[in-house]
């Protein structure tokens, strides 16, 4: 058919090309080049303003900045290819970037899931023991669980990728879907439910402990209620301390929400679509992914809404002022 459009034109083997109108094109180019920006620009934000200035240096800081490093890694190294794969509806970069850049994507999903998962870790110690928190959550305790969450997120992702573990008992299949022009990694059942897993236990325990961090931070809003009633007395340092940890942990609340929204379409669809023998069209596929990746855009974007010392930090990184020595030692926070 002298209609039909080839990913390479010379190729028997060529995956079928969809020609997109030019006006479709450019809105795809410049919408998702600005998701692109946003993720790469917003969590290297969050990456200098932890790593520069003195006074965030603490555990949960450094497991923001941690997890800011996973979507700054998928907004460098793996939206710009995407972008291209999306809009042409082909793959020219390949076969051998194709896996590896599967890999990336999902080492960076995989780690998002874990950091997310520890930050309420510490947030829970925080709150319901502000006492005890500062000896039991220490840094090279946050520098554990950032470890674990990378070394499991890499080594995971390539192991499947290059062993070739995803395809196993569905080689006829992938014989079939596969062309050149394409890239997608397929999963068979046991991996495609493994991976979900990965995504389900992480997060079931992460909502889990926020549930009991929201239940222990209104009984101590009410206790404080309470003494302050009785004794007349507001604000001191244990107040304070119990305010700004119960705030801390709703905002990354918030966060761990956000990641529930926008990840869920496209792991409900990896498991549907290995259980229903991949009847998925490409188009819902790339969608429900660009969903799930706008996700990293997103916690700059929640951090710079809640966080006051986010947003001083983000100005003084903007206006150059971090040249200046004595920058580094400044006071972010207003109380």
């Amino acid at each position: 058919n002298r209609n039909l459009q080839y990913c390479f034109e010379n190729m028997n083997e060529s995956c079928y090309k969809t020609p997109l109108s030019s006006g479709l094109r450019v809105t795809l180019y410049i919408v998702l080049g600005l998701l692109t920006i946003l993720t790469v620009g917003g969590n290297l934000m969050v990456i200098i303003s932890v790593a520069y200035f003195k006074q965030l240096h603490s555990p949960t800081n450094f497991l923001i900045a941690s997890l800011a490093c996973a979507d700054f890694g998928l907004g460098l190294t793996v939206l710009p290819f995407s972008t291209v794969r999306f809009v042409e509806t082909c793959w020219y970069f390949g076969e051998i970037f194709c896996r590896f850049h599967c890999c990336l994507d999902v080492s960076f999903c995989l780690a998002s899931i874990f950091h997310l998962c520890f930050i309420s870790v510490d947030r829970y110690v925080a709150v319901h023991n502000p006492l005890i928190y500062p000896v039991k959550f220490t840094v090279p305790v946050s520098g554990m669980f950032i470890a674990v969450a990378w070394t499991f997120s890499l080594v995971f992702s390539f192991f499947i990728v290059f062993t070739g573990a995803n395809d196993k008992g569905i080689q006829e299949l992938v014989n079939a879907l596969s062309c050149v022009g394409s890239c997608q990694i397929i999963l068979n059942k046991t991996w495609g439910v493994v991976s979900s897993l990965l995504y389900f236990i992480p997060f079931s325990a992460t909502i889990a402990l926020y549930s009991k961090i929201f239940a222990v931070a209104k009984r101590q809003a009410r206790m404080i209620e309470i003494m302050n009633n009785k004794t007349q007395l507001s604000d001191n340092f244990n107040d304070r301390v119990g305010r700004r940890e119960r705030k801390a942990a709703k905002i990354l609340g918030t966060a761990v929400i956000a990641f529930l929204v926008f990840w869920s379409p496209y792991f409900i669809t990896v498991i549907i679509d290995a259980f229903l023998n991949f009847i998925t069209p490409p188009l819902v596929f790339h969608i429900v992914a660009w969903f799930a990746y706008s996700n990293s855009a997103i916690n700059p974007l929640i951090y710079s809404l809640f966080y006051p010392w986010f947003r001083k930090a983000m100005k003084v990184i903007v206006s150059c002022k971090i040249l200046r020595l004595d920058c580094s030692t400044m006071s972010l926070f207003s109380e």
